[in-house]
């Protein structure tokens, strides 16, 4: 199977038979990304499946998944190369134990001492330099400084980066980059430029029920019904962390775990801890959960 699609339909069934509904925008922008050779850029809450759609590209396309979780101080070091300091020391250490029979010249060890034997890749570089397709992930982009977006604008512009003692390195085939933020922090217009943009919001009911009955297919058609309507219910309120959609697959195998054949207030109540993570969005939740007795399908 070639890893490139070979239209928006082919996008939509590749990326759902790896377990990840798409919807219009989803689908037409993977396509668009993969044609243009464009980053993705793709916003939205947490949790409503920024991360897992790189995933999906990456079975769909049959490519290496290539990770880099952003952090605040992130640097160059950890993210694109840095040099294997010990080895270079055995190596220097080598060379001055040799003088007594005239030693290495230096200019040599030197030069020795920054080649690729003692490059060590981090996940920018490596997905470059990748023989295999890949799919970089750059993960919460949004946690990362200026200075640190203006080394990814190389990289995402041209597919190159520039080591300063090897020189330029072109990538050899260009990955599929998805680059996600949960928003903390406005990225900078130079970035976007750069990218195809993705907003992806908490799901409609209808298309949550489908993920549900997808990834938690024991799952009665009810149960998952209400189960979708209740987290509905509760986005609506004023929560300092809404439940997200993974958090409602935890939701829902935790029922099943638990043993419970229906959805009631009781239950719900009992295992809404796995849905709010906040003391305070707990208690303002209680106190205005209840339960839909009818299906709604819209």
């Amino acid at each position: 199977m070639s890893p490139d699609f070979a239209g928006v339909e082919d996008v939509r069934a590749r990326l759902e038979a790896a377990g990840y509904l798409v919807d219009t925008a989803i689908e037409t922008i993977v396509y668009l990304a993969e044609r243009l050779g464009k980053p993705i850029l793709v916003e939205g809450p947490a949790g409503v499946g920024k991360t897992e759609l790189a995933k999906a590209v990456a079975s769909a396309r049959d490519a290496e998944l290539v990770r880099l979780q952003c952090y605040e101080g992130l640097d160059e070091a950890k993210a694109l190369y840095e040099w294997n300091y010990r080895k270079q020391l055995l190596r220097i250490t080598h060379a001055r134990g040799g003088e007594v029979g005239g030693g290495e010249d230096w200019d040599e060890v030197e030069d020795d001492l920054f080649s690729e034997d003692y490059l060590l890749e981090r996940p920018l570089l490596h997905a470059l330099r990748n023989p295999r397709y890949s799919v970089l992930l750059i993960d919460e982009v949004d946690k990362v400084d200026l200075e640190f977006e203006a080394l990814l604008l190389e990289i995402l512009s041209d597919f190159q980066v520039t080591i300063p003692e090897l020189g330029t390195v072109t990538g050899t085939q260009h990955p599929f980059v998805v680059l996600t933020s949960n928003g903390t922090r406005e990225l900078s217009e130079a970035l976007k430029r750069r990218c195809l943009y993705l907003h992806i919001d908490y799901p409609t009911p209808e298309r949550e029920r489908a993920i549900v009955r997808s990834r938690v297919p024991e799952i009665p058609e009810m149960m998952a019904d209400q189960l979708v309507r209740v987290v509905r219910s509760l986005r609506q309120l004023e929560l300092r962390k809404p439940p997200s959609v993974s958090e409602t697959l935890d939701w829902a195998r935790t029922l099943l775990a638990l043993g419970f054949g229906t959805v009631d207030e009781d239950t719900l109540r009992a295992t809404i801890n796995v849905a709010l993570k906040h003391h305070q969005d707990i208690e303002r939740a209680l106190t205005h959960l209840t339960v839909p007795q009818h299906a709604e399908r819209n």
